[in-house]
């Protein structure tokens, strides 16, 4: 099952499907039907999801009977829009990846690294599906890409065993971790230059964990004007996701909503010689097996 944020007639929606093509139900419609309140927003969601609500929501949906809306008719945004928190990203996950980035201006040695390597994401708001990734040239001008896999919790927990970690999971969707680089190497550190506005596409929908199989071994891939640039798959992955969210929430309480980035494979613009960094209109995509694909066009801000 899958879930959405959406924009129909003006206003913005949440809902569920199981197939796109059999159209989008309100979460609303499916909660009335259920008798129980129905969230505000996909964060509000998220926290009252339970294996039983999610079970309870899927036969619902397979009993019919409710109205429903095409993809065509709504315009799709990031699942989450406002995470609650700022998201937690991986850098150098792929091992290929840190490879590639060996001498370059933000790499800070450790070819494959001994421990994770965590920084932190502004996204207000993440963009959606079909949305511009928008830049100041006075402010950067090397805007790279990044697929990977965004994990969403789904349950707060602190100290959680790695054989628990699914239980903590909500689902999985799409990110692009658009990144500055030219900030990142002048400024020494990621932050700024991974959190500029729009540089965080995320979508199209968040597939439900349980229509993925665990472990998590998914295909990934993003392409620049139909030229494949990253092709690989999340089991390379230095530190996979069982031990990322068993590491994190090691004395840091992790709460449902949060939002963990995976890292990305190797592919990236700053790996190439020269570099190939993104230029005004510049259409990227990134695919993510059993999830779908955002498409995002560059934009420069006049």
């Amino acid at each position: 099952m899958y879930f959405a944020t959406f924009i129909y007639g003006g206003q913005e929606d949440i809902g569920a499907f199981e197939k796109i093509e059999y159209g989008i139900v309100r979460i609303s419609d499916i909660c009335g039907k259920l008798g129980i309140q129905a969230p505000a927003d996909m964060n509000e969601l998220i926290a009252m999801s339970s294996d039983k609500l999610i079970e309870e929501i899927r036969a619902a949906l397979r009993g019919g009977g409710f109205a429903v809306l095409s993809r065509d008719d709504v315009k799709l945004c990031a699942p989450v829009p406002y995470p609650i928190r700022n998201l937690i990203c991986l850098g150098k996950n792929y091992y290929e990846h840190a490879k590639e980035l060996e001498g370059t201006s933000i790499d800070r040695g450790n070819e494959r690294p001994e421990h994770p390597i965590y920084f932190s994401k502004i996204a207000d708001p993440a963009i959606g599906d079909g949305d511009d990734i928008i830049y100041d040239r006075s402010v950067t001008d090397e805007i790279d890409y990044e697929v990977e896999l965004a994990v969403i919790i789904g349950k707060d927990g602190m100290d959680i065993k790695p054989e628990d970690v699914e239980k903590h999971i909500f689902g999985y969707t799409i990110a692009n971790d658009v990144s500055a680089r030219d900030l990142q190497s002048s400024h020494k550190q990621w932050f700024r230059g991974k959190s500029l506005n729009t540089f965080c596409p995320m979508g199209p929908y968040i597939a439900h964990k349980s229509i993925i199989k665990y472990p998590v071994e998914l295909d990934l891939k993003c392409s620049v004007n139909g030229e494949l640039r990253q092709s690989s798959n999340t089991r390379d992955m230095i530190f996979d996701i069982e031990y990322v969210i068993s590491d994190i929430s090691r004395g840091m309480q992790l709460r449902a909503g949060d939002i963990i980035l995976t890292g990305t494979p190797s592919g990236v613009g700053l790996g190439f010689k020269p570099c190939k960094y993104l230029k005004p209109g510049d259409i990227v995509k990134c695919d993510i097996e059993k999830i779908g694909t955002i498409v995002n066009k560059v934009v420069e801000k006049k």
